[in-house]
């Protein structure tokens, strides 16, 4: 088996708001997290997006690493198929804010953001 990767290119695109959000985020769990992100089935377009906080001993073999200067994104590499160019951008807008993700390989998205089809 292989050891999980540290790509220097980065697979998955975070906009400087993103980064100070999930920065922020990690600092109130207390711990030094890394973000997994990934897609399951579901929602209205056929997949969703997935985003939690995790230790970073939970990260495999099978997983991608995107460092942004120490803080690490993490993903299976069945989900980067999908997310492969993803650019995951924050707004605190009242309307249409939170997490958004461009996702380049997807030709349908819902009306919510949070779910698309490929």
């Amino acid at each position: 088996m292989t050891q999980a990767t540290q790509s220097l290119q980065r697979g998955i695109q975070l906009s400087e708001a993103a980064l100070r959000q999930v920065k922020f985020l990690r600092d109130q769990q207390g711990q030094d997290l890394c973000l997994r992100v990934g897609v399951r089935q579901g929602g209205c377009s056929g997949m969703s997006y997935m985003m939690d906080f995790e230790d970073a001993s939970k990260i495999t073999p099978q997983d991608e690493i995107f460092d942004y200067d120490g803080f690490k994104i993490v993903c299976d590499r069945k989900s980067l198929l999908y997310l492969y160019g993803l650019m995951l951008d924050y707004s605190n807008s009242m309307i249409g804010g939170g997490f958004q993700f461009t996702n380049p390989n997807a030709n349908q998205t819902c009306g919510c953001g949070k779910s698309f089809g490929v």
